[in-house]
């Protein structure tokens, strides 16, 4: 039997653009593995966002040639956000001979034409689009079972912050029409899914590229009115483009989280102009503001990176007091590291590992301490929460989300499984709260 093993590096639009290519498999005949070990193919999807990420995919395939030296019928790809960087698939077949299929972000839906190509050639197929050709809509989806459902409504980004690779390796933004995005949301209602996030890599400057009048808000207040949607959720947004109309729209919809999770990446204003973000310091505290003002309860959620060229003591301490001034409730925090291709790659004034390394400790004690602080200020209250499944850290608990996006613990002996349940909060850790129910809701 034909089946497959799919290993996702990187962010969610990542992991639905496995859930695309696991549908693609199952339509021409082929069934999930259990293992690696049990596949006819493996896909690697992959990330080049960090070098770590780009590590793993590097290790991973060398201990596949092994695999492959079990079983020649084995076929090995590569795909996603690495093929597409320049020279990198000439680089994976010159180390990694084994690897059958090397194909980029913008050509995931030649998938099943690839796969007949590799069963008549003796070496690698490599196909690398340098572009994208248009936004291909009607692929079949594998979804993973449960209550949240992934769709994706831009591709691409245009804004060429100097660290990121993203629009060198998925391209300039394209936006999908919003009839196109209705009519797949309504279809996953139907199916049983309640929650819907919608991805891309700057979601509120959906629109901008098309030649109606349609952008975020707009979107946001069509999918507010399909019948048996619960909750819409969304990331990642770019402070820049946050405006009040926005702000105004999400606080008068009912369906829409109250999640808004704000890349911030620096507190100072020096480096953020070298980061290419067009906004201040000043104008992301006064959105912080805003937002509290207009959308009570939020959630407020960031990356923020340290370390990135140029950055001295002053511009760290101005990162620092951000983050004491915001209180988010909690941060991706990461390293600078350097992408080949991007501008920050070529600054002078490059880090020392040894100063990243302490200044982002410093930075992840004291968004702890606040993330805490902001869970203990949760307990003896009530949450709507949408009860995912059993909790793996608890037996005899289920987990499922606020609409914070925190996740919630709580005893049951039920399946409630896609229920919305009242849960009044008695304790928190950093990472959850955990309460009792107060009622069943829906």
């Amino acid at each position: 039997m034909k089946s497959y093993f799919i290993i996702t590096f990187g962010c969610q639009m990542n992991e639905h653009d496995s859930e695309v290519l696991a549908g693609m498999l199952e339509a021409i005949g082929y069934t999930p593995a259990d293992s690696i070990d049990a596949a006819t193919i493996v896909l690697l999807n992959t990330c080049c966002v960090r070098e770590t990420a780009e590590n793993k995919v590097f290790s991973l395939l060398g201990r596949l040639r092994r695999q492959k030296l079990e079983n020649p019928d084995l076929i090995i790809g590569v795909c996603g956000c690495m093929p597409q960087q320049e020279n990198m698939a000439a680089h994976i077949t010159h180390l990694f001979s084994h690897v059958d299929l090397i194909f980029g972000t913008h050509n995931a839906h030649q998938l099943p034409e690839l796969l007949n190509r590799v069963a008549n050639s003796k070496k690698t197929v490599q196909e690398i689009w340098t572009g994208a050709r248009g936004i291909y809509e009607g692929h079949p989806v594998k979804r993973k079972d449960g209550v949240r459902a992934w769709v994706t409504i831009t591709y691409g980004c245009n804004n060429f912050c100097t660290y990121c690779i993203v629009p060198f390796v998925r391209g300039r933004e394209r936006s999908r029409k919003q009839e196109d995005i209705t009519s797949e949301v309504a279809g996953l209602v139907a199916e049983g899914y309640k929650e819907i996030v919608l991805l891309g890599q700057n979601v509120n400057s959906y629109g901008k590229d098309l030649a109606c009048n349609h952008d975020f808000a707009s979107l946001l207040q069509c999918l507010e009115g399909i019948n048996g949607l619960e909750r819409i959720r969304y990331m990642t947004s770019h402070p820049r483009d946050f405006n009040d109309k926005l702000i105004s729209t999400i606080a008068g919809l009912r369906k829409v989280c109250e999640h808004f999770h704000l890349p911030v990446q620096a507190g100072s204003n020096r480096i953020l102009k070298k980061m290419n973000r067009g906004y201040t310091r000043e104008h992301y505290l006064g959105l912080i503001k805003k937002i509290r003002s207009n959308v009570p309860q939020s959630n407020i959620t960031t990356d923020i990176m340290v370390g990135f060229p140029g950055e001295n003591g002053n511009d760290f301490s101005d990162t620092m007091d951000l983050v004491r001034q915001a209180r988010f409730d909690s941060a991706y925090t990461f390293i600078y590291n350097t992408r080949p291709g991007t501008p920050a790659a070529d600054m002078e004034e490059q880090v020392p590992e040894a100063v990243k390394k302490d200044r982002i400790q410093a930075l992840i004690r004291l968004q702890n301490e606040i993330s805490l602080e902001k869970n203990i200020e949760e307990i003896g209250r009530c949450q709507d929460v949408l009860v995912e499944g059993e909790s793996k850290k608890k037996p005899g608990f289920l987990h499922g989300r606020n609409r914070g996006n925190k996740i919630v613990l709580f005893p049951s002996d039920r399946d409630l499984r896609g229920e919305i349940v009242r849960v009044r909060i008695t304790e928190c850790q950093m990472a959850h709260l955990s309460g009792q129910i107060v009622e069943t809701l829906k």
